[in-house]
């Protein structure tokens, strides 16, 4: 059971929302779509579903083209951020409605809603109604709706997005294993990295209507096929800084040179970008071998646990993460710190040159 786009677009207006798209999902996969607002994220979803046609281009389901079957005819599930459920209904018969208008038998019906309850560990909540249940169990009733329909493609399109913390870490937990039981092929739409990584699976980066890359959560973020890629998978977005190579000598957009070493010493000569992740920007001296930069603090941020300190170096905006509570007068110079194996190597068409050595090493 596979779901195919072949060259899929989609052109609304005289507006490219999609551009040319291939992706294959296979069956029992999770599958996250990454990328900021208006990357394309829901559009793509639409066309899965059936919601829309796609302008040029065909979707395949299980080898069949389906292009122009309607969103009714296919064996789809959907699930919204906003999530829906019939407040005069119990959990229940919540679960029970699809497959009262798919017209199954009494019989038929009580042994599928069970089985998902069971799964959704919702069986001792089947006799309440949804505004008795918390936000994370009205959630689980929606999730539910959607899988006991046996749908064999199902679309959650930022599913956890108006849940409190702990809730979303509670259902980011769970979800991996409700697809791994159910068989489906499930694609989740995300703008957090954090969140892709959690859910692992494969990932579809996007940014303005392109899949930048897609394959195994963990190869896309250890090395991005590109710039555009690294930015959407790393929040805050990856710093970069302009650097040309010749011989042995590194020379950096403001002018400092560094000597060439390890595997910077085995690039061809030639102007590059170096990236680096904010986590991998130090506040202190590294041990051995490490980069400094003179910057000038423009702002803070305290999350709590961390603090991420907004920098300008030589007009270019850098973004550095600092464990704990750091109160610092902004407006200050300050020198920044970063290890040569964080920084990736992309050329000066943004196409990833090298990946960073630990990545590499992973």
């Amino acid at each position: 059971m596979t779901l195919e786009l072949d060259g899929v677009t989609k052109v609304v207006g005289g507006r490219t929302h999609i551009h040319p798209t291939d992706l294959r999902l296979e069956a029992g996969t999770m599958n996250v779509l990454l990328g900021p607002t208006l990357a394309g994220k829901t559009s793509l979803m639409r066309l899965m579903a059936g919601l829309d046609v796609p302008t040029e281009g065909r979707v395949l389901w299980r080898g069949e083209d389906v292009t122009g079957m309607r969103v009714q005819d296919r064996k789809v599930a959907m699930v919204y951020q906003q999530f829906i459920n019939y407040p005069s209904m119990t959990v229940y018969e919540n679960i029970a409605s699809p497959l009262r208008l798919m017209g199954q038998s009494r019989d038929e019906i009580d042994a599928a809603v069970r089985k998902t309850a069971d799964l959704m560990k919702l069986t001792p909540m089947l006799d309440r109604r949804p505004l008795e249940l918390s936000g994370g169990q009205q959630q689980r009733c929606a999730l539910g709706r959607a899988l006991v329909k046996d749908a064999g493609l199902v679309l959650l399109d930022e599913p956890l997005a108006n849940l409190d913390y702990k809730l979303r870490e509670e259902l980011r937990a769970e979800i991996p294993r409700i697809f791994e039981e159910a068989g489906s092929i499930f694609v989740y739409a995300t703008t957090e990295p954090e969140e892709a990584l959690l859910l692992g699976g494969n990932t579809a980066t996007l940014w303005e209507g392109r899949v930048t890359q897609f394959g195994p959560t963990p190869a896309v973020y250890r090395k991005p096929a590109d710039a555009t890629t690294a930015r959407v998978f790393s929040d805050p977005p990856m710093n970069f800084l302009d650097l040309t190579k010749s011989g042995r000598t590194l020379t950096f957009a403001d002018g400092r040179t560094e000597e060439a070493t390890d595997r910077l010493e085995t690039l061809a000569d030639g102007t590059y970008m170096a990236g680096f992740r904010p986590n991998h920007l130090s506040l202190e001296p590294l041990a051995g071998n490490s980069l400094t930069f003179r910057c000038t603090l423009e702002v803070t941020e305290i999350t709590g646990s961390e603090t991420f300190v907004h920098l300008d170096h030589e007009g270019t905006r850098w973004v550095g993460l600092a464990h704990g509570v750091r109160h610092l007068e902004l407006g200050r110079e300050m020198d920044v710190h970063l290890d040569p194996a964080h920084i990736y190597i992309f050329g000066e068409d943004g196409d990833l040159v090298a990946p960073a050595a630990y990545a590499a090493a992973a």
